[in-house]
């Protein structure tokens, strides 16, 4: 838990055990996690914590770039620590499944698009959507 706090103070906020918890509950987490998610991890521990003090974290940790916010569906967003490597998804419409795969994307539009030349890029957001294997094979039109 210490080193989250430390974490957190890096960042520039205010290290309270609340974040603290918040921060580990989605850095332990399998795959990408929704804030009920992390509510329902963060309440066993500390019973008084609100969802909304949830929804203030999630803001500042994705403010402070801590954690990275996802759009898999309109429905809500998702959250997951910000990679050490850059990476995207892969989304399947069927059954939601999420694979991420490693691309080197932003260095590639700095080396390949004129536009890119003298902005400075800070960030990217690729969602590919199709059909996992195990999806694609189940369905009649196997042209996916």
């Amino acid at each position: 838990m210490q080193k989250l706090h430390q974490e957190i103070k890096r960042s520039g906020l205010k290290a309270t055990r609340q974040r603290a918890l918040i921060l580990e509950a989605i850095r332990n987490s399998p795959g990408h996690v929704d804030a009920d998610d992390v509510y329902r991890r963060v309440v066993k521990k500390n019973p008084r914590l609100s969802l909304s003090t949830v929804y203030r974290a999630l803001q500042k940790f994705k403010e402070m770039g801590i954690i990275e916010q996802l759009h898999f569906s309109e429905e809500h967003h998702h959250y997951e620590i910000k990679p050490a490597v850059e990476h995207y998804h892969l989304v399947c419409l069927e059954c939601g499944a999420v694979i991420e795969f490693p691309y080197p994307l932003m260095e590639i539009v700095a080396k390949k698009v004129p536009e890119a030349a003298g902005f400075k890029i800070t960030g990217s957001d690729v969602t590919l959507t199709g059909y996992c294997r195990k999806c694609a094979g189940k369905r009649k039109d196997k042209e996916i």
